[in-house]
């Protein structure tokens, strides 16, 4: 029988060589860039790598092939991510606006603003503007999309949006917009949402026949809603105009799930608080403007992807994030329109825009990705 130290020691001489190895190749990255510049060649050769990777698995034993392919791609990772520093001046399109949006940063978020926001007055979306604001002068859309035709207009600097509630999940919409749409996350908030039963002035819950509110709403309020077996349910624009609804029926027997902030506004009676099935119930919003612009302490990313429909896209993705040393806090899929059972990704990440690593993850991606979406850096409000 082996001794086990002797074949410790055995492996421990054997990562050593590698090692040293994988510093020569390394060394060797920098000619190859260094010859890429002077003849413009990319730096990701796709034939290149996939013939690489075909002869790493043919120079070892069926049992190991899967392992070669892997440790064959990650050092050419390595290499690629080492050209693409040595290239700075020839990085991705989307890393050299990066670069440009960080050397003209603004001082500071503006205090003062013009704001597009689904909705009207009293609406949470409307609410989250004020908590990113001091002083926005709103102009209230009656959709999604109207608040990014606001902005990519110029007509509102800026535009407030949900993205994701702790209950209900993502805003579907609202993500493929950002994809589709041109413009860029510059700030987010976390608002905590507390929803409440708001009735006309002496009306009682037992004779509640129609509640009204926005569809994220009514499903943070499932259970509640279960409890009132009598009542039917209309899904609104916002909560706001469905308090307004109720305001309007002259009618005791209608209601809406609306924020404290909606009963004020037009005049009803809380009839219960805090009626979500959650109490730790938090709504993020997205703050949208036309340009890339970054403003100072941004340390979030968001971005989609769409990778190719192969086996282990997904999985070289993610081993750039952990290559790098990035964290990734939100990875969540959606199908793609038009292409049976293909799906994009979307990636929120924790890195400072400023960081070198997470220049290179935005060059590292834009070949790793059929298309890549930055979506913008920005900090969040708490």
């Amino acid at each position: 029988m082996p001794d086990l130290s002797e074949c410790r020691e055995r492996i421990d001489r054997i990562d050593t060589q590698i090692m040293r190895l994988l510093m020569e190749r390394q060394a060797v990255s920098a000619d190859v860039a260094a010859y890429k510049a002077a003849t413009g060649k990319p730096v990701f050769d796709r034939a290149r790598e996939r013939e690489k990777i075909q002869r790493a698995t043919e120079l070892v034993p069926p049992e190991l092939a899967s392992y070669a392919s892997v440790l064959q791609t990650i050092l050419m990772e390595a290499s690629r991510d080492a050209q693409h520093q040595l290239l700075a001046d020839r990085s991705s399109d989307v890393s050299g606006r990066i670069r440009d949006a960080l050397a003209n940063q603004s001082a500071y978020f503006p205090f003062r603003a013009t704001v597009a926001c689904q909705g009207v007055e009293g609406a949470y979306q409307q609410i989250a503007v004020d908590r990113l604001f001091r002083q926005p002068q709103i102009e209230f859309c009656d959709t999604f999309e109207e608040v990014f035709d606001a902005v990519e207009s110029g007509r509102c600097e800026f535009g407030v949006l949900p993205v994701e509630n702790s209950t209900a999940g993502s805003v579907n919409r609202v993500y493929d917009l950002l994809r589709s749409r041109d413009a860029y996350i510059v700030r987010s908030c976390r608002l905590k949402i507390e929803h409440n039963l708001l009735v006309r002035p002496g009306a009682r819950k037992e004779d509640i026949r129609i509640v009204y509110s926005h569809e994220q709403a009514i499903r943070q309020c499932s259970h509640y809603l279960a409890g009132m077996p009598e009542a039917r349910v209309h899904i609104c624009e916002n909560t706001a105009m469905a308090a307004e609804k109720v305001a309007q029926a002259g009618r005791d027997d209608v209601a809406a799930i609306a924020s404290r902030d909606c009963a004020q506004l037009y005049g009803l009676e809380i009839c219960e608080h805090g009626v979500q099935d959650q109490s730790s119930n938090y709504t993020r919003f997205a703050c949208i403007t036309k340009d890339l612009v970054i403003y100072p302490g941004a340390d979030r990313a968001s971005l989609v992807a769409v990778l190719d429909h192969e086996p282990g896209s997904l999985y070289k993705v993610l081993a750039k994030f952990y290559a790098l040393d990035i964290n990734l806090i939100k990875l969540e899929s959606r199908p793609i329109p038009g292409r049976d059972f293909e799906f994009m990704f979307y990636f929120d990440v924790e890195c400072p825009a400023a960081a070198p690593q997470f220049l290179s993850l935005m060059d590292a991606l834009d070949d790793a990705c059929e298309e890549c979406r930055y979506l913008g850096s920005y900090s969040e409000v708490i």
